[in-house]
């Protein structure tokens, strides 16, 4: 990939989780004044979907071009810190809520059925069909839940073929039902950017051209509030019960031309990667190192944030309250983080041996002659 682009995508990485992080931390009662860019978290979620489809058709296309070696980035990637995070939340959410349960919704992102929240939590099941599952306090865990299966979704496709492939897909299709397929299309669209010829070949004035469209394509998206808009298309079509259950899905309708939206920003700016080389190169040191952290700070911030402000338990309507609780929240994930993220590459090179291993146990198997066999 190219030099400037990467940096490119680590910059929308990092400023898309800073949108979830100021939408959550608006939400929870932090401060009583609205947050700029507060209303940008469910886009955010969507830039996330382009993202990552966009990355593992890249990597796949460069180096994870095996199972083994794709699910065991994959695994270490989400266990790494999926594993430590689900543990922690519920005990986070026990102490926030004796210190001030004002900041919690009752008690019911803490004690229901416990068990339960973590087992679909650990499997990424909390959303199939029209269930939805919180993982305790953790609400941006909803879209892991939804991207684990597009990356098993996207590995069927990739390494199965024939018959196999659609035996997959489907099992694994009627397993998830309506609502994390509804927005497969935002992840597909990622990997439809890398490998369309058409605009891998995109010159830099055309690309200029789109890449300058869709900033303000994007604002007016934002300017008529288009998730809202699609959300009420959905509302008058299903009613009121359906839509309901469809939760973090509702939105799809108009989540598809917010895709299409980041698309043309992506494609635009990889046309441009060479002319913007040197600005992009200058940020390069400070961007870097903050986008190593994103996934962090995206699935730890809301039960931390939680946490801290109970602990803390100041006035909303005062800035100090906001500051120390946010502050507070970073400290935490730059730690955490580097004891958990950071720390992947031991992970993988755990799951990677028990992989092959698997897979080299499958493969004797299969050419194994059958007992009584002549062995000629």
């Amino acid at each position: 990939m190219n030099r400037a682009f990467s940096i490119y995508l680590d910059l929308v990485r990092v400023l898309a989780a800073l949108a979830v992080i100021v939408y959550h931390s608006n939400f929870r009662l932090l401060t009583t004044e609205k947050l700029p860019f507060s209303n940008h978290g469910h886009a955010a979620v969507i830039v996330f979907f382009v993202l990552s489809g966009y990355v593992i058709a890249y990597i796949t296309s460069e180096r994870e071009n095996t199972p083994v070696s794709y699910w065991s980035s994959r695994l270490s990637r989400f266990y790494s810190l999926a594993l430590p995070v689900v543990l922690l939340t519920p005990l986070l959410d026990l102490a926030g809520e004796a210190l001030a349960p004002q900041f919690y919704t009752g008690g019911t992102t803490t004690y229901g059925l416990a068990w339960l929240r973590i087992l679909t939590s650990l499997t990424f099941l909390n959303e199939v069909w029209l269930v939805s599952i919180m993982s305790f306090s953790n609400v941006p865990y909803w879209s892991l839940c939804y991207e684990f299966w597009y990356y098993v979704l996207f590995a069927i496709v990739t390494f199965t073929a024939g018959r196999t492939r659609v035996l997959l897909a489907g099992a694994v299709m009627l397993l998830l039902g309506p609502k994390i397929l509804l927005l497969a299309p935002a992840w597909v669209a990622g990997v439809v950017l890398f490998r369309w010829q058409w605009l891998r070949a995109l010159k830099p004035l055309p690309g200029a051209l789109l890449f300058a469209a869709s900033w303000p394509a994007y604002w007016l998206f934002h300017q008529y509030g288009l998730t809202e808009v699609g959300s009420g298309w959905l509302l008058k079509l299903v009613g009121p019960h359906l839509h309901q259950q469809m939760a973090f899905s509702k939105f799809f309708m108009t989540d598809y031309l917010l895709a299409l939206i980041v698309v043309a920003n992506f494609a635009g700016m990889r046309a441009l990667a060479d002319v913007a080389a040197r600005p992009l190169r200058a940020i390069e040191p400070v961007i870097r190192p903050l986008a190593a952290y994103t996934f962090s700070a995206y699935i730890l911030h809301q039960p931390l944030m939680q946490f801290y402000a109970a602990l803390i338990d100041g006035d909303p309507g005062r800035p100090w309250f906001y500051a120390g609780t946010m502050l507070a929240t970073f400290a935490t994930i730059a730690v955490l983080g580097s004891m958990t993220e950071q720390q992947r590459h031991h992970w993988r090179h755990g799951i990677r041996k028990l992989l092959a291993r698997l897979f080299d146990r499958r493969d004797r198997q299969v050419v194994a002659p059958a007992a009584g066999a002549p062995h000629g």
